[in-house]
């Protein structure tokens, strides 16, 4: 879709900055901001001249558009498309493609073991639906330390005027959607779900037994972590094909949940499994209704099909993605790779007398991987595997790297945590440099609004387990995700105050910043676990509804919706099943596919692109965007931009590549 800039069009774009100049737009303002210096923002290679990333929670291409038709001459790859489902949802010819295996015990971790028979076969079932931690009933307080309400989400609220009070960043017309959607049930098998006690071994849509969308509630939500992921591609060379060279085949995503779901935590197999159950088939129906304003902006603007988390597992490896494009590892405190306590290391071989119950694994277990050497637990399955492809591990020499969800060790003040004192807290990252550095350095301005971060800047801290809150700070601070603010991971970032001040902000900043025309060159806004649309303690028509309204905003400024692209993902798949091609770049992924949505002047049309890329992608646009040097010499912003072929625009044929989105938009003349 990409037509290459011309002399017609630059010339355009310096007299469209003229002009806005003397209106006293955004290139007349002070040469510093409230967001750091802004010398260049203006000097882009495109039309683009801010840059808006609002990231979601948790769920895969297939899961929201597993039955969305574009538009007439596009084509969209999906459970649909596929005719692995009908557009009722039902399954259809096709079906069989999507089929999950269960895998007999083996004696070390795999990552596609042998001797698999599909489920319904040998004896093997699937479990029915959980609805894990998805609130049962409205809390009658928004904050109950006795019961821990807040942990359990939206259904904390009780009324509207508790609702507005919650938050702050949904439509008015929506705060209601925050005390819909409890589940209902005495326990937790999802019942509500149809056939929920006899599911087909495949995707199934999630209504109830009368037909009716479960849209609206709250659901469980499926383990999303690393070595899981890997487990659950199922990625086997001997499979692959011309289509699918990289033979993942997706077919063990029960398997992996009724197993070893979220982890071992370090406790040992007492003969009982997870029970978890077959929560990653779950499908919406767009074809229905279901994921209306995501639908609606696809329809309008540019829905890339092949975009990808970035990192196999959960929140923090995905979200770390966005701001260093590469993984992270423990450090000393000279910021060199260091070696973690010993029960932190993973070790995802199976427990004695289980079937896939890992070692050392979870929150109270391990979560780094020193991946270079290939005597570790997990290595070598992988390893062997991505060398036959011929694809680098990208695995330096001595670092042991963080899988899974720690906080980061600084708090909102800039102080190092109090309460956590090292204990599944990544020591402060000081040589792995972010991309909010090259963008400072090269005074382009930039902010990151989280939701709720007035509130988290005053807690002392989180505690030893982030899930916990101890001491008790009240539910506003718990709301804003640390591990998804990979700023605060940083030293350069936290140890700064001005830099601090700068550019970590609240999302009313952001709405202040629409307003008044002064929104930095790129933003990135995170909403709360409120609104974020993961599974469980939150919902995506709350994702929609915070999404339109920044939408609605800045399209309601003429001159800023003139040059502004606002990007609508999420941070990783969350667990649940997809369709499409994975590519491995590295040991760290890529994942499962997850939606891209491209909302701007210059994707206008209702266009799918196919253009392979992951949040590395993003830090690839603004560094040609704004002409900025690459993040290191290992990180994945070096990686080509895909060469694919007409028969298979989803494949790269120079892999590993991934795109630098410009694929996505349409920056020729009108």
């Amino acid at each position: 879709m990409l037509i290459p800039l011309n002399k017609r069009l630059r010339d355009r774009a310096v007299v469209t900055a003229a002009i806005l100049s003397l209106v006293g737009y955004s290139a007349a303002r002070a040469e510093e901001n409230s967001f750091g210096p802004n010398h260049n923002d203006r000097r882009t290679e495109s039309p683009i001249k801010h840059l808006i990333v609002i990231m979601g929670e948790n769920r895969t291409f297939d899961h929201l558009f597993a039955t969305y038709q574009p538009r007439p001459g596009e084509h969209v790859e999906n459970l649909l498309s596929k005719k692995i489902i009908n557009i009722d949802g039902t399954p259809g010819p096709n079906y069989g493609l999507a089929v999950q295996n269960y895998a007999p015990p083996t004696g070390t971790f795999s990552i596609s073991p042998g001797g698999k028979t599909p489920y319904g076969t040998g004896g093997n079932t699937l479990n029915v639906p959980s609805t894990s931690y998805a609130p049962k009933v409205p809390y009658t307080s928004i904050y109950d330390p006795a019961t821990g309400a807040a942990l359990n989400g939206p259904g904390a609220v009780a009324t509207l005027a508790l609702a507005h009070e919650a938050t702050q960043d949904l439509r008015p017309q929506d705060y209601g959607l925050l005390l819909t959607g409890a589940t209902g049930l005495p326990t937790k098998d999802d019942t509500r779900i149809k056939n929920a006690l006899s599911l087909p071994n495949g995707p199934y849509p999630l209504v109830r037994s009368t037909g009716a969308s479960l849209y609206d509630t709250y659901g469980g939500s499926p383990v999303h972590r690393f070595y899981q992921m890997w487990q659950q591609l199922d990625c086997d060379l001997l499979k692959a094909t011309a289509k699918n060279p990289s033979g993942c085949q997706a077919d063990m995503f029960p398997f992996v949940e009724q197993t070893v779901s979220s982890g071992s935590n370090g406790g040992a197999f007492t003969g009982t499994y997870p029970a978890e159950g077959d929560i990653a088939m779950g499908f919406y129906n767009t074809a229905n209704g279901d994921v209306p304003y995501l639908a609606e902006l696809a329809n309008k603007y540019t829905l890339n099909d092949n975009y990808h988390q970035p990192f196999m597992g959960g929140t923090y490896g995905n979200q770390m993605m966005f701001g260093y494009a590469d993984a992270l590892y423990y450090a000393d405190a000279n910021g060199d790779p260091a070696t973690p306590p010993s029960n932190q290391i993973e070790n995802p071989n199976p427990q004695v007398g289980s079937n896939n119950f890992y070692i050392q694994d979870g929150y109270g277990g391990g979560s780094y991987t020193k991946c270079s050497d290939l005597s570790q637990p997990g290595v070598a399955a992988i390893v062997n595997y991505l060398n036959a492809l011929e694809v680098p591990p990208n695995c330096a020499p001595h670092a042991y790297y963080l899988l899974n969800n720690y906080v980061p060790a600084f708090i909102g003040t800039g102080a190092t945590d109090p309460v956590n004192n090292g204990q599944f807290t990544l020591p402060p990252v000081i040589k792995q440099r972010h991309i909010g550095d090259v963008l400072s350095k090269a005074n382009v301005s930039w902010a990151y609004f989280g939701e709720r971060w007035n509130d988290f800047k005053k807690a002392p801290g989180l505690g030893a387990n982030f899930g916990n809150i101890d001491p008790p700070i009240g539910p506003a601070a718990y709301l804003y995700c640390s591990i998804c603010n990979p700023f605060l991971y940083s030293a350069s970032t936290m140890t700064n105050a001005a830099e601090r001040k700068a550019h970590l902000k609240d999302t009313a900043d952001l709405y202040d910043a629409i307003e008044d025309n002064k929104l930095p060159a790129v933003s990135w806004v995170k909403p709360s676990t409120f609104n974020d649309g993961h599974p469980a303690s939150s919902k995506v028509d709350l994702l929609e509804s915070f999404t339109r309204r920044i939408i609605d905003q800045v399209r309601s400024k003429k001159d800023l919706w003139e040059s502004t692209a606002i990007l609508v993902t999420v941070d990783e798949g969350g667990g649940y099943y997809d369709s499409g091609y994975v590519q491995p770049v590295d040991y760290f992924g890529d994942g499962t596919r997850i939606p891209l949505i491209v909302v701007s002047k210059y994707s206008e049309g209702g266009h799918v692109s196919h253009e392979y890329s992951d949040h590395a992608s993003i830090i690839k646009f603004i560094e040609r965007n704004w002409d900025l040097p690459k993040l290191s010499n290992r990180s994945r912003d070096n990686l080509k931009n895909p060469i694919t072929s007409k028969a298979n625009p989803y494949v790269p044929l120079n892999s590993p590549a991934i795109g630098d989105l410009f694929g996505n938009f349409n920056f020729g003349d009108d």
